[in-house]
């Protein structure tokens, strides 16, 4: 998947209010509010403003912190990590590797294998189920 550069109205024009809030202005939504917090379904979640796979359900698990968190990302590649230095707080942003939409941050304090928590807006990401394999 080539990388995707648009204009902030091109983004306004393609996504929900919220989306935009979120995944262009580096917002956040409510803890336990979003629709992954509790999820437990088989499959990958992808960007929701380019649809580039992010995360497996397989690396997803309960931290209890109110948003859904992963363990790993599907690939390194599919996210950029940035030093966050907003609110007064010194923290690293989690932004999807091929649009640079805004998902939340990684802490250090996940499980193994990895010890990482990326601690990821329900909003900025869509849950697509996996196929059945094949016999």
């Amino acid at each position: 998947m080539s990388k995707i550069v648009k204009s902030e109205d091109q983004w306004r024009q393609e996504l929900t209010p919220e989306e935009f809030h979120i995944l262009r202005e580096k917002g956040t939504e409510r803890p336990f509010s979003g629709r992954y917090n509790n999820f437990k379904g088989a499959g990958v979640f992808k960007c929701t403003g380019c649809g580039a796979i992010l995360f497996d359900s397989a690396a997803k698990f309960d931290s209890g912190c109110g948003w859904p968190s992963f363990y790993q990302p599907a690939a390194a590649s599919d996210v950029a990590e940035h030093r966050d230095v907003s609110h007064g707080m010194v923290r690293t942003e989690v932004t999807c590797g091929n649009c640079g939409g805004h998902l939340g941050h990684v802490f250090p304090d996940g499980p193994r294998p990895t010890g990482q928590r990326y601690c990821i807006n329900s909003v900025s990401i869509t849950f697509d189920e996996k196929e059945p394999k094949k016999s």
